[in-house]
């Protein structure tokens, strides 16, 4: 199974929004932090706030922050918003199957329900618990905004924005 990166992006934007509420955080802020194109993150934002994730406040000392609790935010429900699809394989997609053997094949049950199984376990964990104790998130946390003192704005290496 392979998550794509506007998943590993959305999880990772939650995260930081949950170790850092205040003050609210930018695009750009949220980009630079991550060493990422500011195009793929606004498009992150756009999906979880659609998804009811993450809210946007407008003005001034406007920004991003969390919609609700980390605790009531569960890792499955956040990967069925922003990933497109789980078709492992071409039968899947009905629209592109082209596959001779699809109506006597015995490998789209044990698929679907190896997928069932991998979104039941992200579904028993919250935001939250991938940030464990005030210690891991005061760690997460130095790693994140020690690094943007190291690089000034503009002087990061991009990162490939590969999907």
């Amino acid at each position: 199974m392979h998550l794509t990166v506007h998943t590993d992006y959305a999880l990772r934007l939650l995260m930081l929004l949950a170790v850092r509420p205040d003050p609210l955080h930018t695009i750009d802020s949220v980009a630079e932090s991550y060493g990422i194109s500011r195009n793929h993150m606004s498009k992150v934002v756009l999906t979880l706030r659609r998804s009811g994730f993450i809210e946007s406040v407008r003005g001034r000392n406007g920004g991003l922050r969390l919609a609700r609790p980390a605790d009531a935010i569960r890792l499955g429900h956040v990967v069925r918003s922003t990933e497109e699809g789980f078709d492992l394989v071409e039968c899947f997609d009905a629209a592109r199957n082209c596959c001779r053997i699809t109506s006597a094949c015995g490998l789209r049950h044990p698929l679907d329900e190896a997928i069932d199984a991998f979104l039941a376990v992200l579904d028993r964990y919250s935001l939250a618990d991938l940030l464990g104790s005030p210690r891991q998130r005061r760690g997460i946390a130095r790693l994140l905004w020690a690094d943007a003192a190291t690089h000034p704005a503009g002087e990061r290496p991009e990162r490939p924005e590969t999907q």
